[in-house]
């Protein structure tokens, strides 16, 4: 659904990937930055708006080092940029715009600090009820820093997550609430998270390079940075990866074709 900016004068406009998504993490310890760059710059073609790239360790203080732009992946980031993206693990979005203004603070990946530690997310896909969702938000004090459905779908996981036994737990838990389109990666302090919403409307895939662990939108990232495909993520299912874990699957969601 488009915003009155975003209307389109033809048919044929409309035709459009809608965003990348990407996530890494590397279970050696190796920055994940320029691989996450590379990956990116394959899936161009899913968004020319604006890009970001989030990253973590998992082994030291655990901080999130972030950087987000409006232009295309080369315009954004340069050498001396990604060297600064200290992290094994992170996510990665290059956006074209299907509901929020193309602006710098709907460029994605979205990253919250909240009571469990920081959570990164990056989301391809719409919500037909995120209007709903973000005025529950709204009502109980959420203040909202963007105008794009990815920022409801992180503010719930972080609700969630309070009372949740597992950031993957936490996930499955504000997706249930959730209706549309969406595949979207998730970086917790320790785990990268993967879904797509029971229809499959958007894609999502699992590659492994070396010692590290990939999800992308299309397998041509995979390609570009050297990575073996291993699957599609089933619509409806969440995946989990870890070091102490590998791939953890959970398809409790995959019948759940919600109208």
């Amino acid at each position: 659904m488009y915003n009155n900016e975003f209307e389109k004068d033809t048919p044929w406009d409309d035709l459009h990937e809608e965003c990348g998504v990407f996530g890494m993490y590397d279970f050696d310890g190796g920055d994940v930055a320029s691989t996450i760059y590379y990956g990116l710059f394959a899936l161009q073609h899913r968004g020319q708006e604006s890009c970001g790239i989030a990253v973590t360790d998992t082994y030291g203080e655990r901080k999130v080092h972030s950087k987000k732009g409006l232009g295309l992946v080369n315009e954004v980031f340069d050498e001396e940029s990604l060297q600064k993206l200290k992290g094994n693990l992170g996510v990665g979005h290059v956006r074209y715009s299907t509901a929020g203004a193309s602006t710098i603070e709907n460029a994605q990946p979205l990253v919250l600090n909240y009571v469990k530690g920081t959570l990164g997310l990056a989301h391809n896909g719409n919500l037909i009820n995120a209007p709903e969702l973000r005025k529950e938000l709204a009502l109980t004090g959420a203040i909202f820093q963007t105008t794009i459905d990815s920022e409801v779908i992180a503010y719930h996981i972080a609700r969630e997550r309070v009372n949740s036994a597992s950031a993957e737990e936490a996930v499955m838990k504000a997706l249930r609430k959730v209706k549309g389109s969406y595949s979207l990666v998730v970086m917790s302090p320790r785990k990268l998270i993967g879904a797509r919403d029971p229809f499959g409307f958007r894609p999502l895939c699992i590659g492994k390079r070396d010692n590290a662990y990939i999800l992308a939108s299309e397998s041509c990232a995979l390609d570009t940075i050297g990575a073996e495909f291993i699957r599609d993520v089933e619509p409806g299912e969440v995946v989990t990866i870890s070091p102490e874990y590998g791939i953890q699957s959970y398809k409790d969601m995959c019948q759940e074709k919600h109208a």
